[in-house]
């Protein structure tokens, strides 16, 4: 990304100049010919040089940190959205929203139960299972006797099986590699945090395969594709796989819907009828 130095420029200067002093924690004081901060003010907040806002100021400084840009937005007292466009006019990638951890949102929850026709699941995006509707449970299973710690779809592909049969035989181990490349993905975006490394260390200990794929460092985020399913009493199920990202960081709503070139709506269908409890057993 490039650094947009004219709109760096002129956005840290009107930011500046509509903070009122009282609202950075600095008294209003006499004389002061012009609304918002000073140059030195916003400085002393930001714990930079006056000479350095000037030259941002004036479009004639090098491209500033992220650190720096972080400094800045709290003593403009800038908000996300607007903290999120200052690094983008510097050249650099936002850092990353909120998180929720296993926490879901009522109004997810409210989500995944109106999908009744799509199947549809929430996971955080290092793999953890945390919600799915009714036709993703009748289409992959029910989590709801496995142990917490055990509901990541990574640890489960790797450790148990059962979760593979669910898949063409030719279509595994591309599978196998993508789990691994995005988990090597949302790792480096966490920054390997303790979560990313207890589940890291877990995955090593129990299976050489995960190990020898993660020593490759594949990356990859599965945005779109196609899946095909094979469901012990519907048969083989056709999906397109469309991830979304949610309010949080650290969550992904997982949708699967019927290919837009598909006349027979039967297979889907039957998989509503019949309803949870005809999965294989827990693979997702």
């Amino acid at each position: 990304m490039q650094m947009d130095r004219t709109g760096l420029a002129d956005f840290l200067r009107r930011s500046r100049e509509r903070l009122r002093p009282q609202d950075a924690g600095l008294p209003d004081g006499p004389r002061r010919r012009t609304p918002g901060l000073r140059r030195e003010e916003l400085a002393q907040l930001a714990g930079v040089s006056a000479d350095y806002v000037v030259r941002l100021e004036q479009g004639r400084s090098s491209q500033p940190s992220p650190q720096l840009l972080a400094a800045l937005a709290r003593a403009l007292r800038l908000s996300t959205d607007e903290r999120d466009h200052l690094h983008l006019l510097a050249g650099h990638r936002p850092p990353e929203g909120p998180t929720a951890g296993p926490h879901v949102r009522p109004a997810l929850r409210y989500l995944l139960d109106r999908l009744g026709d799509t199947p549809a699941q929430l996971l955080t995006d290092l793999g953890d299972l945390l919600a799915q509707n009714a036709l993703a449970e009748a289409l992959f299973g029910c989590v709801c006797k496995v142990a917490e710690p055990d509901r990541n779809i990574v640890w489960r592909w790797f450790t148990d099986p059962a979760v593979r049969e669910a898949y063409p035989a030719e279509e595994r181990d591309p599978l196998g590699r993508l789990h691994v490349a995005e988990l090597r993905a949302a790792a480096t975006r966490r920054g390997f945090d303790p979560p990313t490394r207890a589940l890291l260390d877990r995955l090593t200990a129990a299976s050489p395969e995960f190990t020898a794929l993660w020593q490759r460092h594949e990356v990859a985020v599965r945005r779109t594709s196609r899946l095909r399913v094979l469901h012990p009493a519907v048969g083989p199920i056709e999906f397109d796989y469309e991830l979304l990202q949610t309010q949080a960081a650290d969550q992904r709503l997982r949708l699967f819907t019927p290919p837009p070139d598909s006349t027979d709506p039967g297979p889907l269908e039957l998989l509503r009828r019949l309803g949870p409890g005809t999965a294989h057993r827990s693979h997702r």
